[in-house]
């Protein structure tokens, strides 16, 4: 499945004078594919970097642009520091965050979906009263699995390596949880093809915050309103759907 609608196409978004930007470097990290990650080569790919490059092409300024990997620790203080203008890293938009740095618009959602005990395509989007679903205790997903499936009494892992592995054993019918982590683990080795990712995904902003966005700096807002224009450009031809497949190809919605 393709990437929900995240701009309207009557919308008008400003594209806003960045000339004052001698560089725009954009930060991220190298070892959470398929976002970023080193290639054979040791060069930095990924969607997010793939991402980065089309937003360039779009404000005309792929000769400014840079992208470089650092340790997810590091990316704040590096913002904060001016040695970088962005942080394209899949960072967590809290309040806190907020009240110090500027975002651009989401341009992806992250979402929960079922996965459930099965060899076959699933073609049922609904999840049965009678499954068995396993969520981690304490998590978001399981406050939006309660909220969403008030029927239903989940069965509690302390942990999602637990949870998948009970999914495995067959010790619950299915599991509620991130649609990244489950698509890939899915299709991954470790899951030995027992399981089946259920269609239909599941999105709230109160319970799984508001996607992926790239921060900057407050005094830098300029920046985050460039990076909508372009997000929505993309988002109109075309091109943010394709980046969106070549490395989701199985779709995470």
């Amino acid at each position: 499945m393709g990437l929900p609608l995240l701009f309207d196409a009557r919308e008008h978004l400003p594209r806003p004078d960045i000339s004052a930007y001698p560089r725009l470097r954009f930060v991220t990290t190298a070892d959470f594919p398929p976002f970023n990650f080193a290639d054979q080569g040791d060069r930095l790919s990924g969607f997010h970097v793939d991402l980065v490059r089309e937003i360039c092409a779009v404000l005309a300024v792929e000769a400014r642009c840079q992208v470089q990997a650092l340790p997810f620790s590091e990316l704040e203080a590096a913002l904060k520091a001016g040695q970088v203008e962005a942080v394209i890293a899949g960072v967590a938009i809290t309040p806190e965050r907020r009240a110090e740095f500027a975002f651009s618009r989401s341009y992806m959602p992250l979402p929960a979906r079922f996965a459930v005990r099965s060899k076959a395509p699933v073609a049922e989007k609904i999840p049965s009263p009678d499954w068995r679903v396993g969520v981690v205790a304490g998590s978001a997903h399981e406050a939006m699995f309660r909220a969403y499936f008030p029927h239903m009494k989940p069965a509690l892992y302390d942990s999602q390596a637990l949870l998948l592995a009970g999914l495995k054993e067959g010790k619950v019918d299915a599991a509620f949880s991130d649609a990244l982590r489950l698509v890939f683990w899915t299709a991954s080795g470790a899951s030995e093809s027992c399981c089946a990712m259920v269609p239909g995904a599941y999105v709230s902003e109160r319970y799984l915050g508001e996607g992926l966005a790239i921060m900057v700096r407050r005094e830098d807002a300029v920046l985050a309103a460039a990076f909508d224009h372009a997000l929505a450009e993309l988002s109109s031809n075309g091109r943010l759907e394709e980046i969106y497949l070549r490395y989701f190809p199985a779709g995470l919605f």
